[in-house]
């Protein structure tokens, strides 16, 4: 369910902005889809273990936080990386939910 001390020192050489780079939001995102895609692969053979689900869900949103703050501060770089890694990008709130959003307004009773 781990990954590797290789496969992590490539992951950190295949996304690091500089030599040296452990802590850089690509790098970290990457880490954790590897260890996603691991989990995701364990539980097609161990269906009830519920114990690492919980775990892969504090995953899965720890890389979407960092996706996020990615988003927000360089849409390029987000936007590579995502492309890089294979994941979807995330729509906005009005795509979901229609554009934009209408209000009716209903009078009390009574009221004319």
């Amino acid at each position: 369910m781990s990954i590797t001390a290789e496969r992590k020192e490539a992951l950190i050489k295949e996304h690091a902005q500089a030599k040296g780079d452990t802590g850089s939001p690509e790098v970290q995102v990457a880490i954790l889809t590897e260890r996603i895609n691991n989990l995701t692969q364990h539980f097609k053979s161990h269906a009830k273990d519920n114990h690492s689900r919980r775990g892969l869900l504090m995953l899965v949103n720890k890389r979407r936080s960092l996706l996020d703050y990615l988003r927000r501060k360089d849409e390029t770089r987000y936007t590579d990386l995502i492309s890089k890694l294979g994941l979807r990008k995330r729509r906005n709130r009005s795509a979901r939910f229609g554009e934009p959003f209408t209000y009716c307004v209903i009078p009390a009773p009574g009221s004319s």
